[in-house]
């Protein structure tokens, strides 16, 4: 295989992996807010759908091209609440 070859396949790869990146952000984004909007509202939720998502993201950061996210707990989106509130 070419060098050009070569380099042409990484670079689609690492495309790949950033657009996969993008997508699973933004649904990780819609789950925050979900959370965030039942916690306002003083009903029940969970931060499953969230942290399924953000491990998706963080085995695909395995690959050097994306970021990791962080684990979201329910006292997180409380904090976080609170502090919109004030």
């Amino acid at each position: 295989m070419s060098v050009h070859k070569e380099i042409s396949a990484h670079s689609t790869k690492q495309h790949q992996i950033a657009k996969q990146f993008w997508a699973l952000d933004q649904q990780r984004e819609l789950y925050i807010e979900e959370a965030v909007s039942l916690c306002k509202e003083g009903k029940e939720f969970t931060t499953d759908s969230i942290n399924l998502i953000s491990k998706r993201i963080n085995e695909l950061a395995k690959n050097g091209v994306a970021p990791t996210r962080k684990f979201v707990t329910p006292e997180m989106v409380h904090e976080y609440v609170q502090k919109l509130e004030k």
